[in-house]
């Protein structure tokens, strides 16, 4: 059994920045991939950025030079550096991890979301 849960979200003003962060535990032998996805009420969940092993990554278009996403591997952990926020970056922020439990055991774990508001 794996569990991810995330932490970090809030409200902001706009220019203003945010940390998430996201943890998994369980029984993990590796986690390949992560990404951070977000959702807004009556829209598709959305790829935000996804860090791949060792540490390449890849943003979507209207967060890249603003958002960061970091991982720590001896943490089983996942980080998503928000600056410059924007009242449009308001969404719940999603964690996924690419993550293998056993030798033919692989699949994705979701967190449960976390708000972040960006709002005066």
């Amino acid at each position: 059994q794996v569990q991810v849960v995330e932490s970090g979200g809030g409200l902001v003003q706009p220019g203003g920045s945010l940390r998430l962060s996201c943890v998994a535990s369980g029984n993990i032998l590796v986690t390949n991939n992560w990404a951070w996805f977000r959702q807004t009420p009556g829209q598709e969940r959305d790829l935000v950025a996804e860090i791949f092993r060792p540490t390449s990554t890849e943003y979507k278009e209207s967060v890249k030079g603003r958002f960061t996403i970091s991982r720590d591997d001896a943490k089983n952990a996942v980080y998503l550096e928000m600056n410059n926020l924007k009242p449009e970056d308001t969404a719940v922020y999603y964690c996924r991890g690419d993550i293998l439990t056993g030798p033919l055991e692989r699949q994705y774990y979701w967190g449960k979301g976390t708000q972040v508001t960006v709002a005066r």
